[in-house]
């Protein structure tokens, strides 16, 4: 279970400073990239864990990995010359 946790914050940590690496531009304070990072992949081992049991460390570590990069993708912002093609009317 330690390598577990440990793992996902590892990933969790490379996965946001990835991001914040290449989309700087696009995401907000680098403090809120990294915890969002670090605490959705701690979350994702939650949740896999508790689903699969023990003995799946591959398996939590991906679904960590998963969590965490989806809850990075919604920190992004849009590229700030595109304007919005999608009319409220």
């Amino acid at each position: 279970m330690i390598w577990e946790t440990l793992g996902s914050v590892l990933l969790g940590l490379a996965l946001a400073w990835a991001a914040d690496h290449r989309l700087a531009h696009r995401l907000p304070a680098r403090n809120l990239v990294f915890a969002t990072g670090v605490a959705s992949a701690l979350l994702g081992a939650f949740i896999t864990h508790s689903a699969l049991g023990a003995g799946h460390v591959l398996a939590t570590l991906f679904g960590a990995t998963v969590l965490s990069a989806a809850l990075l993708s919604l920190l992004l912002r849009p590229h700030a010359g595109r304007r919005s093609t999608t009319s409220a009317a």
